[in-house]
């Protein structure tokens, strides 16, 4: 069964997807050529074969900075660590990027320079460090400006949370996704490592309230009501040590990573308080230019796309995976915010109506291999809009390129 030709939108370029089942092609049609015109970078050379317009989508156009959502919470295994005093000066930390105040200049030097959200101690700038041992990171006031620091070359990569065990998506990034040009390159996985912690001197039992993220909150919550403690919800985790180190209050503790108790110079009084130990939150490394995808080790693509009218029209979607013994490990579905209801018939009678939603997959397999290729392919015959947001290596610490 011969596919018809169409394309599939890469990032910044287009993938062409003209073939058949019975011959391996090409890399989608896509050349990579070596620009040294342009600091060394991988320019995408592509070609258009279809005639079908791709439909766009709302969020394929930037939007105007909106409130930011909250990072969840996670950490990797952490020693215990005792301290006697402030680790150093509050004032002498990096104060976080804003999404409206990036006019600053990139770093000339060599060491990779990494965007997260948060505060130093965040359980994201944790994951920053584990895939970048010796990046230098960035601090960022939101998801928003995180992305746009990558895209204004302020940074080199960005490490955002996309999916926890337990609190489950980060929606907010899954929209920031498709809002962006900017192209997943690697993956990070983090324990949860919740430290309950105080003042130096000051025991568990001597805590009357709390201060943490309500996720970090949530999960920690037979604890912390073991304990007695009123709990107050904060900005987030690594904030909530900062104001404990600030404020001084003797019997206010704090729910943070053992790596911002270093940091703002309390005492951990108490580790790996989540009721779950089966906590990991997973983070996306996202740069500029998408990896040159390969078959040498185990690899994973990330696609968002949405589906024409039709019965079963999802089912078909997915069929073209399970066909090529393509293991799929996530589904997203998200609303089209613009465009959320789409009418079943043209009668006046009241026509039913449902949404109309993008969905996002991640499945085991490279962008270099013929069985993905044939897959998005075939994924064409039903979708109005397909895009490949990233073709990267699974699980494995990133070094600078």
């Amino acid at each position: 069964m011969a596919l018809k030709a169409d394309t599939i939108i890469l990032g910044c370029g287009v993938l062409s997807s003209s073939h058949d089942l019975g011959t391996i092609p090409c890399f989608g049609g896509l050349k990579f050529r070596k620009d040294l015109k342009k600091l060394g970078k991988w320019e995408c050379c592509c070609s258009v074969s279809g005639q079908r317009a791709i439909t766009p989508v709302e969020d394929e156009k930037p939007l105007k900075p909106g409130p930011t959502a909250a990072e969840p919470q996670s950490s990797g295994v952490v020693q215990r660590t005792e301290h006697t005093g402030f680790h150093r000066d509050l004032n002498s930390l990096p104060k976080p990027l804003s999404a409206t105040d990036l006019a600053l200049s990139r770093n000339g030097g060599s060491k990779v320079r990494v965007a997260y959200q948060g505060i130093p101690g965040s359980y994201s700038e944790d994951a920053a460090l584990k895939a970048y041992p010796n990046c230098e990171t960035v601090p960022c006031d939101g998801f928003e400006a995180a992305f746009k620091a990558v895209e204004l070359w302020l940074v080199d990569r960005a490490v955002i949370p996309i999916e926890n065990s337990v609190a489950g998506s980060i929606h907010r990034n899954y929209d920031l996704l498709l809002r962006h040009r900017l192209h997943i390159v690697g993956e990070v996985q983090l324990d949860v490592n919740h430290c309950l912690m105080g003042l130096p001197g000051i025991r568990k039992e001597d805590l009357k309230r709390v201060l943490s993220h309500p996720q970090a909150l949530d999960q920690c919550e037979k604890t912390l009501s073991d304990l007695g403690l009123i709990r107050i919800s904060a900005a987030d985790a690594a904030g909530a040590a900062q104001v404990v180190a600030s404020e001084r209050e003797r019997d206010t503790g704090a729910v943070a990573s053992a790596r911002a108790a270093a940091i703002y110079g309390l005492n951990i009084l108490e580790e790996r308080i989540q009721d779950d130990d089966d906590n990991v939150t997973r983070f996306m490394i996202l740069a500029r230019e998408p990896i040159i995808p390969g078959t040498d080790k185990p690899y994973k693509t990330s696609i968002v796309f949405s589906l024409e009218e039709g019965p079963g029209v999802l089912f078909k979607a997915l069929a073209a995976f399970a066909l090529r013994n393509i293991n799929l490990t996530k589904i997203e579905s998200r609303p089209q915010r613009k465009r959320p209801l789409r009418i079943v018939d043209d009668s006046n009678k009241g026509s039913p109506k449902y949404f109309d939603y993008l969905f996002y997959i991640d499945f085991q397999a490279s962008m270099a291999a013929p069985e993905a290729q044939f897959a998005l392919g075939h994924l064409q015959e039903f979708a109005s809009f397909l895009r490949v947001l990233g073709s990267y290596p699974m699980d494995c610490q990133q070094q600078p390129n």
